[in-house]
């Protein structure tokens, strides 16, 4: 495995349909002083999302140009589109992302990419759609937008195609390392969770064949996942429980997935439970859940102690 050295002083790294009006649901400047707790609230902030809209959840990260705000995306059989939501669920916007096609979108990322001072969204086309999961995986890469009413470019999309060394898998998280820009992918299997690392710079002109790194202990069924936007924790989600890393100094993200969890968080019982990301002030963590049978879903936050 080829590792990276992490700064040592990763935690100062920089770090619907309806019309939004922004400014309304910004939060203030965040309180520069970092909360570094492990500790979180074990009973969510919940807030109701109407039901209608975005019923297939399936990956969820905090805006970084529009704070207060996050990005979704719904699985196979919905529209090739992100949705912007705000953190009260009252406002959910649906954006088409032209040039993509949306097979089986099981998780989303942010971070950086080639282009420096730009946020990046990272939409991965990597699940199985009830059938053998694909030879190749999907990961279209686009801009953030910064504003509610702005479009997506189909210009600046691109495509990064990749295979795994050791045949086809299913996989539904993926994870994007703010201080490498290597994107990360853990496969969703019932035995040993399977991680993946596709290097930066990631070819959009060929298919890539991703590194197996190793595998994620105690780790079955990973639904989600997420870095923070400091680079120093780590969450990823199964339908029952998020587990928690904390990065240590020096230290590559596949060598902290490649351990034991630092810590398994105790959440409230989702319907299908298959998205969760940090905040990007790092203060506590969401989830959101498909509804399946359920009658609404709802955004979960669960505060640092």
């Amino acid at each position: 495995m080829k590792l990276y050295n992490r700064l040592s002083g990763q935690v100062g790294v920089v770090l619907s349909s309806i019309i939004f009006c922004v400014t309304c649901s910004c939060d203030p400047d965040p309180d520069p002083t970092p909360n570094t707790s492990i500790d979180f609230e074990t009973t969510p902030e919940k807030v109701q999302i109407t039901p209608g809209i975005i019923d297939e959840a399936s990956g969820i990260v905090p805006s970084y140009s529009m704070p207060g705000n996050f990005w979704v995306n719904q699985d196979s059989g919905q529209p090739n589109a992100l949705y912007l939501v705000s953190k009260d669920g009252k406002t959910i916007k649906q954006m088409t992302v032209p040039g993509s096609a949306n097979r089986d979108w099981e998780d989303v990322a942010i971070g950086p990419g080639p282009n420096s001072g730009v946020n990046y969204l990272y939409i991965a086309d990597i699940g199985n759609n009830n059938a053998p999961a694909s030879p190749v995986g999907v990961i279209y890469r686009v801009p953030e937008v910064g504003d509610a009413n702005a479009s997506f470019d189909q210009n600046a999309l691109a495509k990064i195609t990749f295979s795994y060394p050791d045949g086809p898998r299913d996989a539904e998280s993926i994870l994007v390392d703010p201080i490498t820009k290597d994107i990360f992918i853990i496969s969703k299997e019932g035995q040993t969770a399977g991680l993946y690392r596709l290097p930066f710079p990631q070819s959009t002109g060929e298919t890539i064949v991703a590194e197996k790194v190793g595998n994620v202990p105690s780790l079955t069924f990973a639904t989600g996942g997420n870095i923070s936007k400091d680079g120093t924790e780590i969450l990823v989600r199964t339908y029952l429980a998020v587990y928690y890393w904390k990065v240590n100094a020096g230290e590559s993200i596949g060598q902290t997935l490649t351990k034991a969890a630092s810590k398994q968080l105790l959440v409230a019982l989702e319907p299908q439970g298959e998205a969760v990301c940090m905040d990007a002030d790092g203060k506590g963590f969401y989830t959101i859940s498909e509804k399946s049978n359920a009658a609404s879903v709802t955004l979960n936050y669960y505060k640092k102690k």
